[in-house]
């Protein structure tokens, strides 16, 4: 897979742009706002020119690294790409959408990946005429620097289309693991008492975050959970809160604390805005 194609500029999609295309792959990195595709080629020249600094790519390195990556907002220049990995928010009827417009104009051996971290491959796979070339893989924040990449296996994805994208996230130099298609996969299912617990304990008047990041951080973890989701961003905190809940006919220890949605409603939404649990400004 030399050319892959990839649906959203944000800070997942623009992320795995750099991945691909300083590992050798042509990249068409789409989104419908033209604002958005152009901070993200500013932020991946800026990574690149980081690499580069730090002896991680040569000049020549990163130059064709630059000629790799094609920003565009025309969806059909995704047509001929081996692979898509769609990168757009946590909504499923926007991501079903995408899916069945994808599905309609790419060649029936293209492979159509989410990167979404909660949501059904089975549901998403099912609006296609193509279930078995649709499968998730999950980058996780910073894509560049995070190895970890679930590859989750809907319930009509071949064996084929899973060990393609295993091959593929190995040649990035990921860590791919094989998952099934259950709410929040592995990592976003375990992570879910990490974040909760911690709303919990504030919401109750017991600690303020910087208390419990700086208790957690002396446990081991490299974060806090008020850092992570400042990093992360808040308003994807909540909907894949909010997914993994549903998912699980609204189980009481998934539920989603109310301080998420009002800090996510203020427009803290975490470094992304300049203020979450913390001030970045």
């Amino acid at each position: 897979m030399e050319r892959v194609g990839i649906v959203g500029a944000g800070t997942m999609g623009r992320g795995i742009a750099y991945v691909a295309i300083t590992h050798g792959a042509q990249a068409t990195l789409y989104d419908v706002a033209s604002g958005a595709l152009e901070n993200a080629v500013a932020q991946i020249e800026a990574w690149l020119q980081e690499a580069t600094a730090r002896g991680r790519l040569d000049e020549t390195e990163a130059r064709r690294a630059r000629e790799r990556l094609q920003p565009s907002t025309t969806l059909e220049d995704l047509v001929g790409t081996e692979v898509i990995i769609e990168a757009a928010p946590e909504d499923m009827a926007l991501k079903q959408e995408i899916f069945r417009q994808l599905d309609a104009i790419c060649p029936p051996g293209t492979i159509l990946a989410s990167n979404t971290s909660s949501l059904s491959i089975t549901a998403l796979g099912a609006v296609t005429r193509r279930p078995e070339r649709v499968a998730g893989m999950h980058f996780f924040n910073p894509a560049p620097i995070m190895r970890l990449v679930e590859v989750v296996r809907g319930l009509a994805t071949s064996e084929e289309t899973v060990r393609a994208l295993v091959d593929l996230a190995r040649r990035w130099g990921k860590t791919p693991v094989v998952v099934k298609d259950t709410p929040g996969f592995i990592v976003n299912r375990v992570a879910r008492p990490f974040y909760l617990e911690a709303l919990r304990l504030i919401g109750e008047g017991i600690a303020d975050p910087p208390t419990v990041d700086r208790l957690v951080r002396a446990l081991g973890f490299r974060m806090g959970p008020f850092e992570l989701m400042d990093l992360i961003g808040l308003d994807v905190n909540l909907a894949v809160s909010e997914s993994i809940y549903h998912a699980f006919f609204e189980e009481p220890r998934f539920r989603p604390h109310p301080i998420q949605r009002q800090m996510v409603q203020a427009g803290r939404l975490g470094r992304k805005t300049g203020k979450g649990w913390y001030d970045y400004e």
